[in-house]
């Protein structure tokens, strides 16, 4: 049985530590006061009986501890950290973890926006340290990008990588730790030209929406862009790139439509509006929905036979 520990009680860590239960692994929630960690728990659960409810059948242990007095590293495979996005928080921890983990336990961050070139930066065990970078919901969406920092040790990578593979996990190796890493540049090179679309008042953001999902975005379930593009040929897409990239946008910060919004306090859900106004009950709704379609696109996802 494989052992793995996650820190932090956020969404995010409720969500990945539901992930590895679902599939085996004891599991060890850990966070800065017990009673806390201990409450979320059940959250673990929950999400662990989403994706797969036969997990409980198993008896996989599932703990929780706080980050200051956890000392049971014996047989663990991976410490994953999930704390708050500051790069101060993140470096003291890893320090902290630098000293008390054994050096042949694997550390991985969740961090989006940090490489682990900073955050183990100096750290005489930088080289077991890498991101592990999930996507919102943790425990539904499959993929993790798996990110060598400038000491990673590549074999260590890749034993994470079986790691995930074992575990329901779809993992990708990222071979240098760049802004975004892979997915997110190719997300944020998708919502550059969305928002320019809207800025320009050529589509609306629910248009943007549909065409996303009823097009490209719809075949993707299927096939990445890249075997896409294997079975249309390559040909038509080079023909086309040449009328159409250079009048791609190029913007270099996000634009007034986006930004109006921000400075209004109107950053979607959680606030109530974003391009469209949201209640609770709305949200909560939409929520759901979202959640139901993630889990259909992952029975998708699982059709035989996997060539990609």
């Amino acid at each position: 049985m494989s052992k793995v520990v996650v820190i932090g009680t956020g969404t995010m860590g409720v969500g990945i530590a539901a992930g590895f239960l679902a599939f085996g692994a004891q599991t060890i929630l850990l966070g800065r006061d017990l009673k806390k960690a201990q409450g979320s728990l059940s959250k673990v659960e929950a999400c662990a009986n989403s994706i797969n409810a036969a997990w409980r059948d198993g008896g996989t242990p599932l703990l929780a501890g706080t980050i200051a007095d956890w000392s049971d590293w014996q047989n663990t495979d991976l410490v994953i950290e999930t704390i708050s996005e500051r790069l101060d928080l993140k470096q003291a921890l890893f320090s902290e973890l630098d000293q008390r983990i054994p050096p042949t336990i694997p550390i991985g961050s969740n961090s989006s926006g940090f490489p682990i070139s900073d955050i183990a930066q100096g750290l005489a065990t930088s080289n077991r340290m890498l991101n592990t970078h999930y996507f919102m919901p943790a425990h539904i969406v499959p993929l993790v990008e798996v990110v060598l920092g400038e000491n990673s040790d590549a074999q260590i990578a890749e034993q994470i990588c079986a790691l995930y593979r074992a575990h329901g996990k779809k993992p990708v190796l990222v071979k240098r730790d760049i802004p975004g890493f892979l997915a997110n540049r190719i997300q944020h090179a998708l919502m550059r030209e969305a928002l320019s679309l809207v800025q320009e008042g050529i589509a609306s953001p629910d248009d943007v929406d549909t065409a996303v999902r009823y097009s490209f975005g719809f075949r993707y379930a299927a096939v990445g862009p890249m075997t896409q593009k294997e079975i249309s040929g390559w040909e038509g897409m080079a023909l086309a790139a040449e009328v159409i990239y250079p009048s791609l946008s190029n913007i270099s910060a996000p634009p007034p439509c986006v930004m109006d919004l921000v400075n209004a306090g109107k950053t979607g859900m959680a606030k109530g509006a974003g391009f469209r106004e949201w209640s609770p009950e709305e949200a909560a709704q939409m929520k759901q929905v979202y959640e139901t379609r993630l889990k259909a696109a992952f029975e998708v996802l699982k059709i035989a036979p996997e060539l990609n």
